[in-house]
């Protein structure tokens, strides 16, 4: 949604009316992108409710932004702040790498700029010591079903209805050998879903064994590449988990449900 909220119905003021119109569920995550994090922030308060709990995770334009980050850092002060934080980010990177936990499912937000030291330190990567905070984390909790949510894509696609392609080479891609080493992890330890953005395509497959879901973009007509995309994760107490897409005509300015399918 970035540089496209306020209160302006054509843009990312359209999705929160969406959402609140339709059931708002538990809390938003939003993969990056989000800049300028406050006015999102308030766009979601003003739309969808004071009091709705919001997960913003750190992307490539809010790491190169110094306001940006303060933001962010002070939003989830001390690294627990937001609700249910379960484990803060490893020093450096405390306030925005982190895992949640609802119900029965357990919930991994990853700063993918982390370059060991600052929060800020490189291009977009899976670095070793994030990746061993990760495994460490994945270890450590009980929770039968697992998401862990970063800005970049692992395997950039295309869009899904317009074909659009970005970022392709310059994702995690763009560090293979880290790339498959973070892979490996959500594979060994059962990840549901890998959830991203960066490239505002959407697209939803399995790589060996584990769900990517690109949430795409959320700008309504500031974005006409592709168009606008919620997607609503239900989990039940059964252990299956479901994940609805709906998407917006431009032409009607309306929603409609794009597809559902079964994660597990």
């Amino acid at each position: 949604m970035r540089f496209y909220t306020g209160d302006n119905i054509d843009y990312y003021r359209n999705a929160c009316e969406q959402i609140s119109f339709g059931g708002a569920g538990e809390f938003m995550a939003s993969p990056g992108d989000i800049d300028p994090p406050d006015s999102t922030y308030e766009t979601i308060q003003e739309y969808i409710s004071l009091t709705y709990t919001w997960y913003p995770i750190a992307g490539n334009h809010e790491t190169e932004t110094t306001s940006d980050m303060d933001w962010l850092r002070n939003f989830n002060r001390n690294g627990n702040t937001l609700p249910n934080i379960v484990n803060v980010g490893p020093a450096g990177c405390t306030e925005t790498t982190y895992s949640f936990e609802y119900e029965n499912t357990h919930f991994v937000v990853l700063n993918q700029y982390f370059d060991g030291s600052s929060d800020v330190g490189t291009d977009g990567d899976v670095v070793e010591s994030l990746r061993t905070w990760l495994e460490d984390d994945l270890i450590n909790h009980g929770k039968p079903i697992t998401f862990v949510l970063g800005h970049e894509p692992a395997y950039p696609q295309p869009d899904a209805v317009s074909g659009r392609m970005r970022h392709s080479g310059d994702s995690l891609d763009k560090y293979p050998d880290n790339r498959d080493a973070f892979w490996s992890i959500l594979q060994a330890y059962n990840v549901t879903a890998y959830i991203c953005g960066h490239t505002h395509n959407y697209s939803a497959a399995p790589q060996d064994g584990v769900w990517q879901i690109d949430a795409g973009h959320a700008r309504g007509l500031g974005d006409m590449g592709a168009m606008s995309t919620i997607v609503m994760f239900y989990v039940m107490e059964s252990g299956e988990v479901w994940f609805y897409t709906y998407r917006l005509n431009p032409g009607e300015k309306r929603w409609g449900l794009f597809e559902n399918n079964q994660l597990r």
